[in-house]
């Protein structure tokens, strides 16, 4: 039979990928995944501008598959390899002996470590870099593993932007690096003089500016831990004090009313009223006491009466009427009963069975980043509901370990959430996997309650941008795009240190070596700021010395072969900084800049010119990075500068 038209365009492309990549210098990598983070990474590596100009990629995709969001297989300039297993025929097809990085992306950390050992087999010094869940398969992996490994969880690199969303805070996210603790904040909430550098100044009009250039005037700042806790910290102990002050009455009353249906109830209360009118008249009728009243009022209604035909016939109808209530209250107590003993056993199933709450967290979805989401609020000491349609989904036994009760359920269904206490809850981190689902759930939770803060998952950037402007529901949150430079950094062998979320941006902090000959080498540190685009905070010496901080780096002071530079970029200014520091294509003698050099500090010759500019010449003219506001024009129609929410000629969009 002939081969179908479809397999043979498919083995045309290879083959002239074949053709093409023999004898090419750039560096391949291979990134195995189908979801948004998959995209991320293989667009921001056909995006970089590395030293050997760009490089190549291969991404392999199972035969079928349905892309929740941006499809990494519809990206122009990529190889498609289609297999269902990752295993040594699928890496040796995909050309994996001899690239310079693997990317194993897939949501299955079993699956993940069995594609490690397989690409393994085919090339043991390939750079990998594994997405896993597991912290403890992680850690294995990172000691059996003889290839080099890099093992990240992208769930627990965002979760910390989903906590501060819901607590309606900065960014929690702290790191240490060399003898420096460092953490986001709102400049109010710093000294002056603890303040590293500024991230982003938030406006209305403008958006959200990174790196400005005024460092005044900037709201968000990277600053030095002095024990100071972050804001997500103090916004969590002031809402445990208020549910701490929850008055005890109110919750017991929510849990009777929960026991029973409202039909149930509303009879018996109408019964009870009768019966008390009822013993009233009878008591002034007979005139008793009311303790007497009373137990005229019990006997007549459970038991009955003797009938005594010499009462007068208001008493006689009275007390036939207290009978007849007496006999509809038995059957309603029974059904009362038994609607809660019911009630509960189906609640106890579910997780339905919970008490009135006030000032808690909801989040919807117990998987990664759920899981992660519920395990550092409660950290916080934040109480917690989780619902997920699964009775035993990822997290659920880490919901037991820690007391949170897991509703098993719709969350798009009213009565799902009205058994989390939406209404009454804190904020609704909505947290699975599915873009409409969430959807639904938010806009439930809304007819809720009109001003819920909800933070929303989305996968598809164009449909996060469209919501978020038609319905105004909240924020939303990308996992993949918050965690992408991380493992972006670590696939290309760059030092990056943590990822910095700002709103729908993310800033790495990377450390870049400086190499013999490269265009830093023997330049000021001035040369390396460029507004809008990169911020050194950091300088180690050649040959391990002690880090020089920002508060003590001098602008003149030069650069030598051997110096660690940390820095706060975008993903094209860290691009940008990455080739200054690279070595030279063909290695030459090393200019030194005109002047003098004393003390480590450079002099400029007095009829040189100043140091360039970011518009001028010299090291930046080369390569020149963009200011702030400015898109650059490429031969592709103009890249976006990084993964930000950019709706694209081709109707793709990113989250951010």
């Amino acid at each position: 039979m002939a081969e179908p038209w479809r397999d043979r365009a498919r083995r045309a492309v290879e083959w002239n990928w074949r053709l093409r990549s023999a004898g090419d210098p750039r560096p391949h990598y291979v990134v195995c995944g189908k979801d948004a983070l998959a995209y991320y990474v293989a667009r921001a590596m056909l995006e970089s501008e590395l030293p050997t100009g760009g490089a190549r990629v291969t991404v392999v995709v199972p035969e079928r598959y349905r892309s929740n969001g941006p499809d990494v297989a519809a990206l122009r300039g990529v190889r498609v390899v289609r297999s269902d297993r990752l295993d040594v025929d699928t890496f040796e097809a995909a050309g994996l002996a001899g690239a310079a990085g693997l990317a194993l992306l897939n949501q299955d950390d079993v699956g993940n470590l069995h594609a490690a050992l397989c690409a393994q087999a085919v090339d043991q010094r390939v750079r990998q870099v594994v997405r896993m869940f597991n912290g403890t398969l992680a850690d294995g992996v990172r000691k059996l593993l003889k290839a080099p490994v890099e093992v990240l969880s992208d769930a627990e690199m965002a979760a910390p932007a989903f906590v501060a969303a819901a607590l309606n805070e900065v960014d929690p996210s702290s790191f240490q690096h060399r003898d420096k603790t460092l953490r986001v904040a709102r400049r109010a909430d710093v000294r002056p003089q603890d303040v590293v550098c500024a991230l982003a100044h938030l406006t209305e009009a403008q958006g959200v500016e990174l790196l400005p250039a005024e460092q005044a005037g900037a709201d968000l700042v990277l600053a030095e831990a002095t024990g100071q806790p972050p804001g997500t910290e103090v916004a969590a102990r002031r809402l445990v004090r208020a549910r701490r002050r929850r008055r005890p009455v109110a919750v017991l009353l929510g849990a009777v009313r929960g026991f029973a249906t409202r039909k149930i109830g509303i009879a018996v209360m109408l019964v009870l009223a009768l019966i008390v009118v009822l013993g009233a008249l009878i008591s002034r009728a007979e005139n008793v006491s009311p303790l007497e009243a009373l137990y005229l009022t019990l006997v007549t209604t459970l038991s009955g009466a003797d009938p005594d035909t010499g009462k007068p016939a208001d008493a006689q109808i009275m007390q036939v009427v207290l009978n007849l209530a007496g006999l509809a209250l038995i059957p309603l107590i029974t059904a009362v009963v038994v609607d809660g003993i019911v009630n509960a056993r189906l609640a106890l199933h579910t997780g339905r069975l919970q008490p009135a709450r006030a000032g808690h967290v909801v989040v919807i979805g117990l998987g990664n980043v759920g899981t992660r989401v519920m395990a550092q609020l409660r950290e916080y000491d934040v109480e917690v509901v989780a619902i997920d349609k699964d009775p035993e989904p990822r997290g659920a036994a880490l919901a037991r370990q820690l007391e949170v009760p897991l509703i098993v359920g719709d969350a798009a269904l009213p009565e799902t959430l009205v058994a989390a206490s939406v209404a009454d809850c804190q904020a609704l981190v909505v947290a699975s996997t599915d873009d409409v689902a969430n959807l639904e759930a938010a806009l439930t939770a809304r007819d809720l309650r009109n001003d819920l803060r909800v933070v929303l998952r989305f996968f598809d950037g164009d449909f996060a941008e469209r919501v978020e402007e038609t319905f105004a529901l909240g924020v939303s949150r990308s996992v993949s795009y918050l965690a992408a430079p991380a493992f972006i950094g670590a696939l290309t062998e760059r030092a990056v240190i943590t990822t910095i979320p700002v709103d729908r941006h993310a800033l790495p902090v990377a450390e870049v070596p400086v190499a013999a000959g490269s265009e830093l080498d023997g330049r000021p540190l001035d040369v390396v700021n460029r507004d809008g685009q990169v911020r050194l905070i950091a300088r180690t010496p050649a040959g391990g010395g002690k880090t020089i901080w920002w508060k003590d780096l001098d602008p003149r002071q030069v650069i030598f072969a051997g110096d660690r530079l940390t820095v706060v970029a975008r993903r094209r200014g860290l691009d940008w900084l990455t080739r200054q520091c690279a070595p030279p294509a063909h290695p030459g003698p090393v200019v030194r800049p005109a002047g003098s050099v004393h003390g480590g500090v450079h002099t400029p010759a007095a009829a040189l010119p100043s140091v360039p500019s970011q518009a001028g010449s010299g090291v930046g003219a080369a390569h020149p990075v963009p200011a702030a506001g400015e898109v650059p024009s490429t031969t592709n129609g103009g890249q976006p500068d990084e993964l930000e929410l950019t709706r694209r000629h081709d109707g793709t969009g990113e989250v951010s």
